[in-house]
């Protein structure tokens, strides 16, 4: 990986994109596609896409990931200049308070603080008590009464935790939005290396509006594109750090590889193709039981033209929905590779058929 593809990531995880209002991070995002693409577009509300003609083959496969992240919005301004909020997705209210924000309004960026009491003036026996809803916080913006703080915001102006990207030991990262800045940045990535590899089908690299509040922006580009095959990336859960409840999904490990999902929108002959092309490759998979109605951009594109021939490949991710995701770079590198490869040899393992 090179430094450009390593900055690539850092400039979309520092580009703030709450679910909504994502445009800064679609435009960095296609600044970085058009090169490689032989069109780009965009729709209505914001989902980008690049396109590669390919050769002979009239097979379109598409390379997707979401470029949304989750976080707060301004829902009032109190009397006194402080400003109450609510969720933009799937907001944790455990790590919210005490923490640094911006709020992006309309002449830029705001900085401000959720407040929290100190802890000398918390009841003792309150400490590992009910969290207060993310309704009953607040941000500090510093402003001096109501009419001071109207001045400087608007109801509905989206809010997002100030962390900085912090390299770590070894090949790990952490930045809030990881979920999911490295799947549209595998997506990218992934067309990219397709591309180079001379693919014969037609390409297509997606990123994704507003997923985080419920899949809104596949339901549209699926639809739209229509496309064979759909291959799209998102983090999933990985538990290998103390006290992970490794029963509440299947647990995986950061440096494991990518994950392929297995069940429901994954067709297994593109789970099939996938674990062969890793192979081939010398890429080590990790294994998901997929077995509920799912959560990500797949769900929404496998079922967005009567059935569309899709695959989940995932991400290890520690800490997701935190200001601080952690995620392993060979991880993401190989999940670009393998999408990018699986993209180019598509054709080898057509037709995907239920084997009825």
């Amino acid at each position: 990986m090179d430094d450009a593809q390593r900055q690539f990531l850092y400039d979309l995880l520092t580009t703030p994109s709450p679910s909504g209002f994502e445009a800064p991070g679609q435009k960095v995002w296609l600044e970085y596609v058009e090169p490689y693409a032989d069109e780009v577009h965009t729709d209505a509300y914001g989902n980008a896409v690049a396109v590669y003609e390919g050769g002979d083959s009239d097979t379109e496969v598409a390379l997707a990931g979401h470029g949304d992240e989750i976080g707060l919005m301004v829902r009032d301004v109190t009397e006194e200049g402080f400003l109450k909020l609510s969720r933009i997705g799937g907001a944790d209210k455990t790590v919210t308070r005490g923490q640094h924000v911006t709020v992006h309004t309309s002449d830029g960026p705001l900085p401000g603080v959720v407040g929290q009491d100190a802890i000398h003036l918390r009841d003792p026996d309150d400490e590992n008590g009910k969290q207060p809803e993310v309704t009953d916080m607040f941000v500090d913006v510093g402003a001096a009464d109501g009419e001071a703080a109207e001045e400087l915001v608007e109801v509905g102006d989206p809010i997002t935790f100030s962390s900085d990207v912090q390299e770590l030991e070894g090949d790990r990262v952490a930045a809030r939005g990881m979920d999911n800045r490295t799947g549209t940045w595998a997506a990218a990535e992934g067309f990219r290396r397709a591309v180079e590899a001379g693919a014969e089908a037609t390409v297509y690299a997606v990123s994704t509006v507003q997923e985080e509040v419920g899949l809104r922006g596949a339901t549209m580009v699926g639809f739209d594109l229509d496309p064979d095959v759909m291959i799209a990336t998102d983090v999933c859960h990985a538990l290998d750090y103390p006290g992970a409840p490794q029963d509440k999904t299947t647990p995986h490990d950061l440096g494991g590889g990518p994950v392929i999902a297995r069940g429901t929108q994954n067709h297994p002959q593109l789970v099939a193709a996938g674990r062969q092309v890793a192979g081939d490759e010398g890429i080590d998979v990790q294994l998901a039981a997929s077995g509920g109605p799912g959560g990500t951009d797949a769900v929404a594109f496998y079922t967005s033209r009567g059935g569309t021939p899709t695959l989940d490949i995932g991400l290890p991710n520690r800490y997701m929905h935190t200001p601080v995701e952690v995620i392993d770079w060979t991880d993401l590198d190989e999940v670009a590779q393998l999408k990018g490869t699986l993209a180019a040899r598509i054709d080898e393992f057509e037709p995907f058929t239920a084997g009825i």
